[in-house]
């Protein structure tokens, strides 16, 4: 009987095998004379309880044909390429032992497996798709500002001439890109009757600053001036110089410091990485103007770490702060709740988040500050109060840079 039991079983087996071997030659053939579309594993049965599916595509990557794993887990996605001998193999365990069902799409016909019954069954039907894969692995992205026809990139040193995006400048072109689709809907919803005047404060080669004006000028179609401000001189003169040479002759620079910069009339400010308390003063320079729009990149938080560090004033968070790194990190984390509190006091509804990769810089969180038609927040001064007893902080820098200096605790 036992040996009836045992044969039975390997029978199975062998059936249960021959009929992977089919799907997965199935899938071979699709995929060496390119009808493969794509694979997907479904019902999960493995020791994994996270893992919920699996969707499988062809990819070109660096000039080579590669099977591209997506594991979908609850709460995150992970991506695998493999060479297509590799995913061979790797697709077999997997549909040995942790799914029950597999899925192939070609354009020549589809094919299930399905291990849910008794036995295993084999079932092909007429193709879903009669389109091949996209083998591009990056999709491509409708992008705010373009390569081609851009002649300030190829100005600033970020694509050739023939209007191709550098490889050194691949980083920062995603990087000018990614500021104007974060800046872009928030300047679009200013009524272009209060959006007469851009500053950037801060501008330094005019990456953004150019990029802000092209934005307005090409795609909003506004006849807003653009005002990069920077200290160097060398880098005003060749911005302007550049400015005037491409034809982007809604912009100009101007020399002078953040703190020295008569900002009256700009209807939205920008400061991207001024460092420590010059991100202060261009936020003065903002709330002083009325700005419709404030956003500010902070670089350094050295003041609120200093009076953290000095104070007395002992706080449950001791432990933390006790270690460098961490002042350094609640430092920063202070230093800009507190600049979003006085802001909200002034009539600005606030949002603090990261705005890229810290891959391309760590100093990425951006505050952006619009004005509200409600009026001040009353309760603001209150909670900044409350903070600075907390840390142990005297004073913090923008208090005085918009007169509210009688805030000590």
């Amino acid at each position: 009987m036992a040996k009836a039991v045992a044969a039975a079983y390997i029978a199975g087996m062998d059936s249960t095998l021959a009929k992977i071997d089919q799907f997965l030659a199935a899938l071979d053939a699709s995929v060496a004379d390119g009808s493969f579309v794509r694979l997907a594993l479904r019902m999960p049965c493995g020791a994994d309880e996270t893992l919920k599916s699996i969707d499988v595509k062809p990819a070109t990557i660096r000039d080579q044909l590669k099977l591209s794993f997506t594991f979908h887990h609850q709460t995150r996605d992970l991506t695998q390429n493999h060479p297509p001998a590799g995913a061979i193999g790797q697709l077999r365990k997997l549909v040995e032992k942790d799914f029950r069902q597999a899925f192939l799409y070609t354009t020549a016909f589809d094919l299930s497996y399905d291990a849910q019954g008794k036995s295993p069954r084999l079932k092909q039907s007429a193709a879903t798709s009669k389109a091949a894969a996209t083998l591009s692995h990056d999709r491509e992205k409708t992008r705010s500002i373009k390569a081609e026809g851009t002649p300030w990139l190829t100005a600033l040193g970020v694509t050739g001439a023939d209007g191709q995006v550098l490889k050194a400048s691949g980083d920062k072109f995603r990087q000018i890109n990614r500021y104007v689709e974060i800046l872009g809907p928030l300047l679009k919803a200013i009524p272009a009757e209060r959006l007469h005047k851009v500053v950037d404060m801060g501008a330094g080669k005019g990456y953004l600053t150019f990029a802000v004006a092209d934005y307005l000028k090409q795609v909003l179609h506004r006849p807003t001036e653009v005002v990069g401000v920077e200290f160097r001189p060398d880098l005003v003169a060749f911005c302007n110089e550049t400015a005037d040479e491409t034809g982007t002759d809604n912009l100009s620079f101007a020399q002078g410091t953040i703190e020295s910069f008569d900002s009256t009339g700009a209807d939205a400010l920008i400061a991207l990485h001024a460092c420590d308390t010059a991100t202060d003063d261009a936020i003065a320079k903002g709330i002083a103007a009325g700005s419709e729009l404030i956003v500010v990149a902070p670089c350094c938080h050295k003041q609120i770490r200093r009076e953290m560090e000095t104070s007395n004033h002992p706080n449950a968070l001791d432990f933390v702060t006790r270690h460098g790194i961490f002042l350094e990190r609640q430092a920063e984390m202070v230093t800009d709740a507190m600049r979003a509190m006085i802001l909200e006091h002034f009539g600005y509804s606030t949002k603090v988040f990261e705005f890229v990769s810290d891959v391309h810089t760590p100093k990425n969180v951006l505050i952006v500050a619009t004005k509200t038609k409600r009026g001040k927040d009353a309760g603001a001064l209150k909670k900044l109060a409350e903070a600075k007893e907390f840390f142990g902080i005297r004073r913090h820098y923008l208090e005085g840079a918009v007169g509210l200096s009688s805030l000590s605790p």
